[in-house]
Parts: structure tokens; C-alpha cells; sequence
């Protein structure tokens, strides 16, 4: 039997992104605990390769406390330090001190908003976009620029595009990849 066709990005080699791919990257997933895990993971991927974070995000989970936005929120200079010398993960001062005052940002968003969902939705409604071959667009602009403007880092407009990609609002899988038709045909649900 052949493989189905993926996304011409997608490391066939690594089981892991493989599986990233078909199972998750794309599949529309709008609960805060998600959206606020790949924020984490895409603001420390800047300037490096998503399989180099994938690769890491085990790792990530154990040192940042599973992602919870509120214990991250309470982080300290101590906390910081043992993350800085973690040698299983990214180690950049910058973008450890981001997710901290991100953390912060996230939550007051939520509140907000009732939900970083909804903040989301605030910009796009209901609708899923589906587009191939970009790195940003006018949705990623303005969210980048309010996100800063807010107070938040490493969330320029190509971090917010592949935000938006990975979380599933922007659909970007390539046309001849076997999920392009898969979401096409199906409706959007907020999970």
C-alpha cells in the first residue's frame, strides 16, 4: 500500500513529525490550554526549525510545568536559571523571559475576552482560512501588532502565521497533500 501524500515540509523520516502532520498540525483546536502551548513552542521557534521544537516539546512540557499558563505567570529568577541550564531544551535567556510576561498577557487576554479563543475569533469570526505559499498576511499583521502592543514578544507576524496554521484557523495543508480534500469537506468545530 502507498503513503498518503503529505506536505512537502513534512520530515517523512522523523515518526514524530509524521505523526505532528496527520494528527495534529492544521486540525482546528481552539481550547486555551492548546492555543497557549503553541504559542509557547512557536515563540521558541523563531529563528530555528519546527522539527528542532517538536523534537524538544516533551522536554518543554516537563520543564514548563505542562504549560499552565498561571504557574508560568508566578515564574521567578530561580525558575529561570534551572530552564537556562536545562541542556534538553532551547536554551535563550529572551525567549524564557517572554514566556513568562507572555504568560501574563495570555491570561489577562483571556479574561478579557473569556477565553484567548475568543480574542482569536475576534479577528476571523467563524472563519477558517484556507490558503498555501505564505509566511504572514494582513490576519497575522494585526494580530502580531496587538499582541505587542499589549505587551507580549516573539510573536511577529511569521510566528503568528504559523500560529495560526498550527492551531488550525489558517488551513495551509499543500493541495496534493491527502489532508488538503480531508478539510475541505469537513466543517470546523471548536473542540
Amino acid at each position: 500500500m502507498n503513503e498518503p501524500r503529505r506536505c512537502a515540509w513534512c520530515n517523512l523520516k522523523n515518526p514524530l513529525y509524521v505523526t505532528y502532520h496527520d494528527r495534529e498540525w492544521g486540525q482546528l483546536r481552539l481550547d486555551d490550554a492548546y492555543l497557549f502551548e503553541m504559542l509557547v513552542l512557536e515563540s521558541f521557534q523563531a529563528g530555528l526549525s519546527w522539527e528542532c521544537v517538536l523534537n524538544k516539546r516533551e522536554d518543554f512540557r516537563r520543564a514548563y510545568d505542562a504549560f499552565d499558563p498561571m504557574i508560568i505567570s508566578t515564574y521567578g529568577d530561580e525558575k529561570l536559571q534551572s530552564l537556562l541550564t536545562d541542556p534538553t531544551l532551547i536554551r535563550n535567556g529572551r525567549k524564557a523571559r517572554a514566556t513568562v510576561s507572555n504568560s501574563r498577557v495570555f491570561l489577562a487576554i483571556a479574561q478579557e475576552y473569556g477565553s484567548f479563543s475568543r480574542y482569536l475569533r475576534s479577528f476571523t469570526g467563524e472563519e477558517i482560512l484556507y490558503e498555501t505559499g505564505k509566511t504572514k498576511s494582513p490576519l497575522s499583521d494585526a494580530i502580531s501588532r496587538d499582541l505587542y502592543a499589549r505587551g507580549m514578544r516573539f510573536v511577529g507576524p511569521t510566528v503568528i502565521y504559523s500560529y495560526l496554521q498550527a492551531i488550525g484557523l489558517i488551513h495551509s495543508h499543500d493541495p496534493d497533500c491527502y489532508l488538503y480534500r480531508a478539510a475541505r469537506t469537513t466543517t470546523p468545530k471548536e473542540q
